[in-house]
């Protein structure tokens, strides 16, 4: 009997994407009321369905209208995205989706998430280049040499540094670049490529999970849930330092029993193509000369100044993927490559990531698919409405594991936070337990869901590494579980003591 294979990232989503067009013809369509700030003309908008109306742009138009949040996390910009307001959830009339909207969600998908694909699409052209001036193969044979013996060291570096970026400022869809550049780096120290794969996934998850000045998450969150985003702060950078142990120290012990006995990884089947995939010349003599390192340097400073720009200058997708067109450009003067080779180099190695960029732009769709069929408020309301008359230890983690849920619908942390924050807050004053928690269950809700999600960035980083889902699973599941257990306990420790 022929084994029966698991399906591709693609299938996975379009099968996905389906049972959510099913669900627009069983769940109850629904929406709340939505409140929009306009800085140019200082008021607010009411959207209610099709109809618009302005008021006053004040803190008693918030009042009237139950929502706790500051005028000023309005006015500077703080909150940008329409927030729902509450107790305004009613039924409307269903928009199901059919087949030709089910069809047409991975384009209108596609052309939503364009800022990030083309984010993707220039990476791989940058990584293209890079391979044709051997500066990879050069960096890493040197790498490869001062490592040697230490190679544990590469796991706790990546690791941590990654999740700094994701507790701090929210370091995520970015990573996506770092997969064709470390994986040879791993493999020439002899782990597989899982163990590059989790130390750059999951210290941006552990990252983003336990954020803690990240403004994509803790601090919109905490803005849209009327608190100051300190509130909670210590607890979170608790459970950021221990959450981070934890993977690193999972990442090792696998590592470890990779390196001493290589047919004990889960993607050994793979071992070959892989490296082929991600082949190097370590084994060979290659002089790192002052050109060589120029260009490495010159790499290695637009990821530098992603960085820079999105933690301080507030940069979005476009500045971004402007810097590596300019490095580009850059390099492709400094290696003298001609320009028919600069551009035949360059669209190769973006056609290499071009099935990544369609995964990100199917997975939008589902949202899209969620969004016109008007389920998602429905989803959210009827969440919310769970919690009520709970004990404050069951409250946390009920709400905990509910976040988990919506994040499948709701992959984007900050759209989670506008759009459930003002609803789901208030629950917390009911119960007897300062609002933080409520951001705390958001946050490690998303976060720990995100490590499996595949409407989230997962996906989209196995097809780099051409994993598949079902072995990602496995090499993962245990630490999800462990972590659950923890989550637990901090969301437990922290509404009683």
């Amino acid at each position: 009997m022929k084994k029966i294979k698991f399906p591709s990232a693609q299938t996975i989503l379009l099968l996905i994407a389906a049972l959510v067009t099913l669900l627009t013809w069983i769940v109850p369509a629904g929406k709340y009321n939505q409140l929009s700030y306009n800085k140019e003309t200082k008021t607010f908008a009411i959207i209610s369905g099709e109809n618009s109306k302005t008021v006053a742009g004040t803190a008693k138009t918030l009042d009237s209208l139950g929502i706790k949040i500051p005028l000023e996390k309005f006015t500077n910009g703080d909150i940008w995205k329409p927030i729902n307001i509450p107790n305004t959830y009613k039924e409307v009339d269903a928009k199901p989706q059919g087949f030709f909207e089910f069809v047409k969600s991975p384009i209108k998908g596609i052309i939503e998430g364009a800022d990030i694909i083309f984010l993707v699409l220039f990476i791989g052209g940058l990584i293209g280049l890079m391979n044709i001036t051997g500066a990879f193969d050069a960096g890493i044979s040197w790498l490869a040499k001062a490592l040697k013996g230490k190679e544990y060291i590469l796991i706790i570096l990546v690791t941590a540094l990654v999740s700094i970026g994701g507790t701090t400022f929210g370091l995520a869809e970015e990573t996506i670049a770092f997969y064709p550049i470390l994986i040879p780096v791993f493999l020439a120290a002899k782990y597989d490529a899982m163990v590059a794969l989790a130390s750059i996934y999951l210290g941006s998850s552990i990252g983003t999970m336990c954020s803690t000045t990240n403004p994509f998450s803790a601090i919109i969150a905490s803005d849209a849930a009327g608190i100051n985003w300190t509130s909670g702060l210590t607890s979170r950078f608790i459970a950021y330092v221990i959450g981070t142990l934890i993977c690193i120290i999972y990442i090792m012990r696998y590592a470890k029993k990779v390196k001493d006995n290589p047919s004990k990884s889960v993607i050994f089947d793979q071992k070959e193509q892989i490296e082929n995939l991600f082949k190097n010349n370590t084994e060979s003599e290659l002089k790192l000369t002052s050109r060589l390192r120029l260009i490495l340097f010159v790499f290695s400073m637009c990821f530098v100044v992603m960085i820079y720009g999105v933690a301080r200058l507030d940069w979005m997708f476009t500045e971004m993927t402007t810097v590596f067109f300019v490095g580009a450009i850059l390099i492709g003067f400094i290696a003298k490559i001609k320009e028919t080779v600069f551009i035949d180099a360059f669209f190769k190695g973006a056609g290499e990531l071009l099935g990544v960029a369609i995964i990100i732009g199917i997975a939008r769709g589902i949202t899209v698919i969620m969004n016109d069929g008007l389920i998602s408020d429905t989803m959210l309301f009827y969440a919310s409405n769970i919690t009520e008359g709970m004990n404050k230890g069951l409250f946390a983690n009920v709400l905990f594991v509910i976040y988990g849920g919506l994040s499948f619908f709701i992959p984007s942390s900050s759209g989670m936070a506008v759009l459930t924050m003002p609803i789901m807050s208030p629950l917390a004053d009911t119960v007897g337990v300062g609002r933080e928690v409520v951001v705390d269950c958001y946050q490690y809700g998303m976060g720990l869901f995100s490590f499996i999600s595949p409407t989230g960035l997962i996906l989209a980083s196995l097809a780099i590494v051409k994993v598949g889902y079902d072995k990602w699973l496995k090499f993962v599941m245990p630490l999800v579980y462990l972590l659950f257990i923890f989550s637990v306990i901090i969301l437990t420790v922290s509404v009683y003591f």
